[in-house]
Order: C-alpha cells, then structure tokens, then sequence
C-alpha cells in the first residue's frame, strides 16, 4: 500500500523506480559466484513483474495495443538485430580498446544455463524458460515505460506528463535513443531499436504499440538463441 501511494503522488517515480531496481538487480548478477547470474534473472523478472502490477493503476500509458505497425517493427528489429551481429564492434569491445576493462572475453561472457547446470537439466530448462518470458513480458513494459513515457518526455520538458507521447522533439529522440543503446551489448542494434520503437510511439501517439513490438523482438530473440544455439545474444 505504501509503495502504490508513492507511485500515485509521483508520476516520475511510478515510471523511473521500478527500472532502477531492475537494473539494480541486473547489476547483482553473476556478483556472488556464476550460479548467482541466473537465480538473480529469476528474482529480478518476479520483481519486475510485481513492479509492474504495483505501478499498473499510475502509469496510463502502459497498456498493450497489438496492431500491424507494432508486429512488423517487433519482427524488422529482432531481423536487424540478428542480421547485424558481426558486423560491428560489441560494447564489451570498445570498452576494451579505451580502457574500461581488461578484455573483450571477461567482460561479458554467455548466458548459457546449460554450461552451468548442464545440457538438458531442469534448472537449465527453468532458467531458459523466465528468461524468455521475463524478456518478452516483464522488460518491454518496464523499459519503454522508462524510456519512452518518461525520458524522452522529461529530456523535451521536466514537466513531461504535459508533452504528448506523439510529440516529436529531435534532442530526446536522439539522446534517449543513445541512453537506450549503451544499456546494450550490442549497442548499435540498441540505437537502431531505439529510434523504431520511439518512432512507433511519435508514429500511433501512444505507448501501448512500443511495449508490444519490444515483447515481440525479444520473444523471437529468445526462440533464435534456443534454437540456433545463439547464446551471444543473451
């Protein structure tokens, strides 16, 4: 009850906190032991999915809307994003060369529950299945909530519940496009998905076609790194 009066006496917090604690949950994984990678997955996507409900009343915006537009630009990114692998540095990378950490190997290492639990066991196949669905089901929603419903809006003005989700202002298309980039490992794919996602919400003035076009990338994503073996991505 505390939590929901807080969110519901403050627009921005509603929108902002539960991705601060999601990211701050991400940031514990793999920090106590490599088995911690993938129980803190498993514990930030049930956060996450309780945030989610908690700020559900708050946040109007946030409501799925499955249109034609929001299928083609979920499936045009999720082939863009496989499509370009290899054809550019990663982020792991770049930080490599300027200095920001020792290598490329150590830097960001494959999330494959099968090399820690072993190939065809439970918790394999447990750790597998909530990371697709907490992929396409609990990070669109609290990503594009932050993103494209707050920070896009608070970079055009502070007072962002007074600029129109179909209102386009170039420096937060394009900031917020970058934010949403180095957030990435595949960084490039990350500032491409960026301006087609905001691009989606500028182009049906609403947020709802955004977060299910986001669910839908990172859905075919999971099926593809399952299915081809594709363990990079993740």
């Amino acid at each position: 009850m505390l939590l929901r009066k807080q969110f519901e006496n403050s627009p921005g917090l509603a929108r902002v906190a539960p991705f601060v604690v999601f990211l701050l949950l991400t940031y514990c994984q793999g920090k106590f032991g490599e088995a911690s990678r993938y129980w803190f997955y498993l514990a930030k996507t049930l956060v996450g999915a309780w945030l989610l409900f908690e700020m559900r009343p708050f946040v109007a915006e946030m409501r799925c809307a499955l249109s034609w537009e929001a299928v083609a630009v979920g499936v045009g990114v999720f082939a863009m994003w496989v499509g370009l692998d290899g054809l550019y540095p990663k982020m792991s990378e770049l930080s490599t060369k300027v200095g920001w950490s020792k290598s490329a190997a150590t830097a960001v290492a494959a999330w494959n529950p099968q090399l820690q639990f072993g190939a065809g066991a439970g918790l394999a196949w447990l750790f597998i299945a909530v990371r697709i669905l907490g992929s396409a089901l609990v990070v669109p929603a609290l990503e594009e909530v932050f993103f494209r419903s707050w920070l896009y809006r608070y970079i055009a003005k502070p007072d962002f519940l007074s600029v129109s989700l179909g209102k386009f202002v170039a420096l937060p298309f394009f900031l917020t496009a970058a934010v949403f980039a180095f957030e990435h490992e595949e960084w490039l794919a990350g500032l491409l998905c960026g301006f087609a996602y905001q691009g989606l919400v500028l182009w049906k003035k609403r947020l709802g076609d955004a977060i299910v076009a986001h669910g839908i990338t990172n859905g075919l994503l999971g099926l593809w790194v399952v299915g081809k073996g594709a363990w990079q991505f993740w």
